[in-house]
Order: C-alpha cells, then structure tokens, then sequence
C-alpha cells in the first residue's frame, strides 16, 4: 500500500485529494494535513471586504466530505517537513510517514517586509477570509467617513488580480453607497504598466485595464517601490528604468488594501534542495522535487522565475486553472510511480481568468502563461460578472461534492480547446 500525503487544503490542495483518490485503488491510502478543517474560496474575498459575501457563503467544512471520499484528515496543521526520512511533525509534535508528498501549503504573507504593513498593522487584506471580514469593518468606517484610498500591489508581489478586483469593486461599492465623489482612489502596483499582471499582460489588459482606470477616475503609480506605512500615510519611490528614484510620493489614505510579496511557509522553508531562498518548492516539468523525488508541489508554492527585468521586483502569478493543471499532472505522475512507472505528464500551466468589477469585469486566457503563447487572448464585459459569479457557486459545489472534475467541466474545456495536459508521448509498451 502506498501512502500519498498532501499538505494543504487549500484551491489547489483539495482538488488535488479528490484526484488523488480517484486515481488510486482503494488498497492505497490519501491524507490531507491542513491548519483547521475549513476551505475557504479565497477568490470571493473582495466581495467579503464590502459585504457582498458572508464567511458561511464561501466556507465549506471538509471532515465529512473527506470522510466520504475515504481520504484520512490531520487539521492540526504541519510543523516541519523532514523529506530525507519522508515524514511530517504535525503541529501536536506527532510524525506522519508518507510515501508520496504533494506541497499544497500556499504561502505565508510577507507583510513583515514592509515597515506599518497589513492587517495588523494600518493596511488591510484579502489575502485571507479573516483579512477580509477585518476589511468589511474598515470598508463601513470608509463609508462612514470618507476619505482617500489606496489599492495595488508591493514589490515583489505575484498575484495583480484581486488587486484589480478590489479596487473596481470598491468603486462599485462606494458609488452604491453614495460617497463615491468623497473618495480619491489610487491605484500603486509594482508593475511596470497597468495590465503586466506579472505575465507582461495578456492579450490587450493594458489598454483595457488602463481604460477602466480613467472612466473610473482613479489615479494610477507604476514601478512603485512602497517604502513605508505610516498612520494616515503611504511613502512611495516611483523607479526609473535606470534603478534610480524617478519621483517620491507622500500619499494621504483613510484606507489601504495592498497585496504583499509571498514567501515559502515555515514547515518547508530553509530545507535545502527543497526551496529556493525565498521558500518556494523547487519543481521539475513533472512537478517534481530534483533532489527528493517522491515530493511534488503544485500552486502558489512552486518556484517560478519572474517574466523579465523589471524596475521593481515583480513575480509571477499562479491562477486557478494553471494550479489545476499542475493537480492532474501530479495525479497522473504518482499513480505511474505506484504503478512502478515514471512519471511522464507535463502540465500545460495554461491561464484562464476572470476578473471581476463589480458590474462588469474583464476576461484573459493565456497558452501557456508564461510567454511566448499560443493564444494570448482578453475580453472585457458585464459577462464576466456574472461568469465569476458562476464559477464561485460551481467550485464551491465541486468541494462540497468531493468531485475533481465533473464530466461537464470536461466538456466545456475541450469546446474551448483548453488543455490540461501537454501532449504525452507513450513508448512501444504503451505505458
């Protein structure tokens, strides 16, 4: 019997135990080792932080969904990975043995990296659903008593997306609630242009997101460096091409929502041949650790270079779709080593978003996500909206059911000829 353990049960980690059960044989057992027993469907996090969502809406308990689907649950959560002797210390100081890992941790929020950042300090996030219900209560202090906000992004970020969300969303918000005219918006990323996303844009999101800015009437800072936080306060060097300070800004706010670099959780960062300096799982194209080859990883925790120089350090994003397509490669990859065979599917880290406004949105594929592509596509429309809203209601079915991947799902994947998988080429055995 083999054991496969996965660490996380987050968009990727869940997925990734459905799979992982369909896959092997009854004879081999699944495990999911996760800090408490609830996923949360971080995407829907802008909408909690202005009230459009509650926690219950976009939570789901996974201990008798995993007890259906006969995968063993840990929710004490991980202290220190040991891969050398394949085992997990858990948080209560006992040891999970494993044949097979699967890294699906996420990362820790590096907002320690900037003097007065986060949440606990005087910005806010929706990083996390907690962040986010914290949010909603500065969000009705904001409406309460208008005044300037930021949105964006920190040196070093990877994930532009709800960063764009958020602040069209609290547009939308604050127009609703009448006090739209009392609140000067301005948008900081590190980005080097709006629209890079950490993917040197896809399609035409610079135009498209620029143009959104404009009618919206928000202000907008590109290689930004954010030096500090102080009450009321943001400090901002804006960097010239050369590295050198091309203007410093002193930016008023009453509200702050800006999303922080990310780094490797502490149960696997530091582990040589494991991460890379900032704690990110190094991978092969299998998914699979060089140094310890029966440890995978997949999703936000995976080591990936940045797309090209920029001023300011800006890093790569990992959607939801390309974290699915690096679950079904791992998945097929572990039942070929069960099965004594080597792994041999690649994932195609295709890049299917949905952005959302509020009232509209904006819509990307990217084949691959890392340029150059095959398609390199982006759309703009009230349609995304109500696409977003759409997927959240279908994903958060598919966890509550326990389902990897309905047949539907399939099917409308092949009608927008989006792969999964790179083509495997198979030997004269066919195996």
């Amino acid at each position: 019997m083999a054991h496969v353990v996965v660490l996380g049960a987050g968009l990727g980690g869940t997925i990734m135990a459905y799979e992982l059960r369909d896959a092997l044989g009854a004879e081999h057992r699944v495990s999911v080792v996760n800090k408490g027993t609830r996923f949360s469907f971080v995407p829907s996090n802008p909408w909690v932080a202005v009230g459009w969502r509650k926690r219950d809406e976009v939570e789901v308990d996974l201990t008798d969904v995993f007890r259906r689907r006969s995968i063993d649950f840990f929710p004490q959560g991980a202290e220190r990975l040991h891969p050398a002797e394949k085992r997990v210390t858990l948080s209560d100081g006992t040891d999970l043995p494993y044949d097979y890992l699967v890294i699906a941790t996420g990362p820790e929020l590096a907002f320690d990296e900037i003097p007065g950042f986060g949440p606990e300090a005087a910005t806010q996030s929706v990083c996390h659903i907690d962040h986010a219900l914290g949010a909603k209560e500065a969000f009705d202090r904001l409406v309460a008593n208008p005044g300037p906000v930021i949105i964006g992004a920190v040196q070093g970020a990877s994930c532009y997306g709800p960063a764009y969300e958020f602040a069209f969303i609290l547009d939308k918000a604050l127009r609703d609630a009448k006090v739209r005219d009392r609140v000067p918006m301005t948008f900081v990323t590190a980005e080097p242009y709006i629209g890079h996303l950490g993917l040197d844009g896809v399609g035409d999101t610079k135009g498209l997101l620029e143009s959104e800015m404009r009618q919206r009437h928000i202000r907008f800072i590109t290689n930004a460096k954010v030096d500090r936080f102080e009450d009321g306060k943001a400090f901002v060097s804006e960097i010239a091409d050369d590295g050198s300070v091309r203007q410093a800004h002193e930016i008023p706010f009453v509200y702050t929502m800006m999303l922080p670099a990310f780094r490797g959780v502490p149960a696997v960062r530091g582990i040589e041949g494991l991460t890379n300096p900032r704690g990110f799982i190094l991978a092969d194209q299998y998914q699979r650790n060089p140094t310890f080859k029966d440890v995978f990883s997949i999703g936000v925790c995976v080591a990936i270079p940045p797309v090209g120089k920029t001023p300011v350090p800006v890093g790569v994003p990992k959607t939801g779709f390309m974290i699915e397509s690096m679950v079904t490669a791992t998945t097929q990859n572990i039942a070929s080593l069960v099965a004594g065979r080597e792994p041999k599917a690649i994932p195609t880290w295709n890049a299917v978003c949905l952005a959302d406004f509020g009232d509209g949105g904006v819509a990307f594929v990217a084949q691959p996500q890392i340029p150059p592509r095959n398609v390199n596509w982006s759309s703009s429309g009230k349609w995304v909206h109500a696409a977003k809203i759409g997927f959240e209601k279908y994903f958060l079915h598919k966890i509550r059911a326990g389902t990897a991947e309905p047949f539907y799902e399939k099917l409308a994947l092949q009608v927008l000829g989006i792969d999964k998988l790179r083509a495997v080429k198979q030997d004269e055995t066919g195996t």
